[in-house]
């Protein structure tokens, strides 16, 4: 495994694979040293003897620079964990790169995000940063000036990235109460409500948890193979395969149960799960399930499908990384019949799988914290996948037809400004040239091997990191994922036309009854820096807000829809038109689909923008400053527990990991969050696919304070939205598109 390091200077050096296609769109890879050092990602074919040897190929990472992950991709039979660097103003101007481990891209995404938010070399004092309007111009081989701006970035103290404790910046009583201890672990039940404690539903979300002396990244590997190895330790487990992957995070799974270990007379259940997985900043990794119908796998002969509603591992690095906390959650239907098996008696069979941490506890204590599984998404997965054999009956299992394309190193290389920017550092010229690697078979003992066959190709699609924070709103809605092959048990409502008055089409409803409906919520549950945060990095109860929150608007439409500010008739304009001097400030989250969603949320404050200084350099600002400092809190008050673990409530920079488009007029400013700039999302946008009308989500948006003038923070608003449903948004018509009057507002 290539080991990648930060070195005492402060520069990041090590073994990546460049991660090309060929003309056909097949792709390959080229292992390469680089070196991240002052802003300059340089290229070399071997290790470098000393500072003043030329690399083959160099780059400037600046604040025009994108870091997205891609997560697990596998080339001729070799995993790799894939990151993009791409330019925000040319998102064909990319890099594609792949690491041996999770842990090491994690490495150098952070390295690179922190060099892209310092941004360029040539930066000074009373220099500004921003975009450049020529998409070449921030991937520079050599010097280029930079466009003035407004607003600058300020990064003399904290940058967006810095890694802080990831703890919940929302204050919020726990749901889940402890009920027992068996085999060293301790077993929770979850309360839908406060009178709930002491009674069972049916399908109970029951949570076991546990210390496995093991690194997290260890013990996630062992729980993502599907091979012989994992019979080592899941009495459980019979056999499982890739049913169909979806994307570098998120694929179709198939695992069938051992009988054994169940009820006298039960039969044999068997599992269809949609698995997503993610890291985080803090090296938790989370692994997410639930189940859903596939064409590929129907129901099979001689076993029970049972339904996991929801369920998945939190693998938590403590005592520096050396032990972790494995918790271990499900709420799944056996469909055993009411008259065969009590309730009791199912939530028993729950408790005994949870039993699985304590096996994983006992494997890792074996092996001293070294288990390894060989065959982490081994090869047998993909001929187990083809030819699906279950009580004699042999289930043809096609694979993915692999349809995905990529554009090729060729048709980047025809842009003319191809040595301006990061498509140089992929230039084909040293196609052939490889760095040896050892033997597969050396390697497959403690590496990272693959479950994709050939016919599996992963799409060439960015995959931000995003986290918990920002990711949420990407989470909330896409009904175009169903065109994929799956299904995911929870339906979808119909669809309704309306007629639309921008700032109406959302009721607001204080009391927090009726469904689709917003309020605004306590400003008190959420945390944000105090005024001494740069010394005792103490967060503290937000106080008020600044703005308050007047309108909101629930639209569908069949393109992304900008600017709904600017239009005549709305909210928005009627107070324009008034000359008073309220001022507004719109947060638009448009998640694109088969039908776009946009959820517009409008907040107006009445004194002043002068008088909230950090709010005035924000709207004055360019888009970097913006990007660098528009922060959310989210939070899921009501809703499955893997739709709250999808979402976290840790605040998050938007901005680093969405694209936001801006818009400013008159008497507003109107931030376009476009949801689709990212897809990493896209294997928790089904976990929630559904979820949605059950749902209670609380958010708080600010501005965030980097130095010691602009502390303490402030929230800009809040809103809660109760029970969302897709079905009652209003469908735009194109008349009532139209752009306000010739006094429109500036793109900035």
């Amino acid at each position: 495994m290539d080991n990648s390091q930060i070195t005492s200077q402060g520069r990041m050096e090590g073994w990546l694979h460049l991660i090309r296609s060929n003309r056909i769109g097949l792709q390959y890879s080229r292992k390469r040293y680089f070196l991240l050092e002052d802003h300059f990602l340089k290229s070399f074919k071997s290790v470098p003897h000393s500072k003043n040897e030329d690399p083959v190929r160099s780059a400037i990472i600046d604040s025009c620079i994108r870091v997205t992950d891609n997560g697990r991709e596998s080339i001729h039979r070799k995993v790799f964990f894939i990151f993009t660097l791409y330019n925000t103003s040319n998102h064909n101007d990319q890099l594609k790169l792949g690491a041996s481990s999770p842990e090491e891209a994690a490495k150098w995404i952070h390295s690179l995000q922190e060099a892209a938010l310092k941004g360029g070399p040539h930066q000074g004092v009373g220099d500004h940063i921003g975009c450049p309007n020529s998409p070449w111009e921030s991937f520079r081989l050599s010097g280029s000036s930079r466009a003035s701006h407004t607003k600058s970035i300020d990064w003399t103290l904290c940058s967006g990235t810095h890694m802080e404790q990831v703890t919940a910046d929302v204050i919020a009583p726990s749901p889940w109460t402890i009920f027992g201890c068996q085999n060293g672990l301790r077993l929770f039940k979850e309360g839908k409500d406060r009178g709930s404690r002491g009674k069972w539903d049916d399908h109970p979300a029951i949570m076991a948890v546990g210390v496995v002396d093991g690194t997290s990244e260890a013990i996630f590997q062992t729980l993502m193979s599907l091979g012989a190895s994992r019979s080592v330790w899941d009495f459980c487990f019979y056999r499982g395969c890739v049913v169909e992957h979806l994307d570098g995070h998120t694929d179709i799974i198939h695992k069938q149960l051992y009988s054994d270990w169940l009820p006298w007379g039960m039969k044999r259940r068997d599992l269809l799960l949609r698995r997503y997985w993610r890291r985080e900043d803090d090296g938790t990794y989370v692994i997410l399930y639930h189940s859903v119908f596939h064409k590929k796998c129907p129901r099979q002969k001689g076993s029970v499908r049972a339904c996991l509603k929801s369920g998945g591992y939190v693998i938590t690095p403590m005592n520096h990384g050396k032990k972790s906390v494995v918790k271990h959650m499900l709420a799944i239907d056996w469909k055993c019949w009411r008259s065969y098996l009590q309730p009791s008696s199912a939530r028993s069979i729950t408790i005994r799988m949870l039993g699985r941490v304590a096996a994983l506890r006992e494997l890792f204590r074996a092996k001293q914290g070294n288990y390894s599984s060989p065959e982490f998404l081994s090869g047998e997965l993909t001929r187990n996948m083809r030819m699906h054999q279950t009580d004699g009956n042999m289930v043809q299992m096609p694979t993915e037809d692999g349809n995905s394309k990529e554009n090729t190193s060729e048709e980047v290389d025809q842009v003319s400004s191809e040595h301006a920017s990061l498509v140089g550092l992929n230039d084909a010229a040293d196609e052939f040239f490889d760095v040896p690697e050892p033997s597969d078979y050396d390697d497959s003992e403690n590496g990272w091997t693959s479950d994709f066959g050939p016919e599996m190709n992963s799409q060439d699609t960015r995959h931000p990191k995003i986290s918990t924070a920002a990711g949420f709103v990407r989470k909330l809605h896409d009904l175009a994922v169903q065109k994929r092959g799956y299904v995911d048990l929870q339906g979808t409502a119909k669809e309704d036309n309306f007629s639309c008055c921008y700032g109406t089409t959302l009721q607001k409803d204080p009391t927090c009854t009726l469904p689709c409906s917003w309020t605004s919520t306590d400003p008190s549950t959420f945390l944000i820096r105090g005024k001494n945060y740069l010394q005792d990095r103490h967060k503290v109860k937000a106080k008020g807000t600044l703005m308050q929150m007047v309108a909101a608007d629930w639209l569908k439409s069949d393109k992304r829809e900008d600017d709904l500010g600017g239009r005549p008739g709305g909210i928005v304009q009627k107070y324009a038109e008034q000359g008073g001097p309220e001022f507004f400030f719109i947060i638009n989250i448009q998640v694109p689909g088969s039908t776009t969603y946009s959820l517009a949320l409008y907040y107006m404050m009445t004194t002043p923008v002068k008088d909230a200084p950090l709010l005035e350099s924000f709207i004055n600002g360019d888009d970097a400053y913006r990007n660098s400092r528009f922060k959310l809190i989210p939070y899921i008050s009501e809703g499955s527990w893997i739709v709250k673990q999808s979402v976290g409530k840790k605040a998050c920079l938007i901005g680093q990991a969405l694209e936001i488009n801006y818009f400013h007029g008159k008497n507003y400013l109107e931030l376009g969050v476009d949801i689709g700039s990212s897809t990493v999302a896209r294997g928790v946008v089904s976990l929630v696919l559904g979820y949605l009308n059950n749902l209670v989500i609380e958010m708080a948006f600010l501005i965030q304070a980097n130095t010691e003038e602009e502390l303490p923070e402030f929230l800009l608003g809040t809103c809660r939205l109760n029970h969302l449903d897709a079905a009652k948004a209003v469908l735009l018509k194109p008349s009532s598109r139209l752009s306000s009057s010739s006094q429109g507002p500036v793109r900035n």
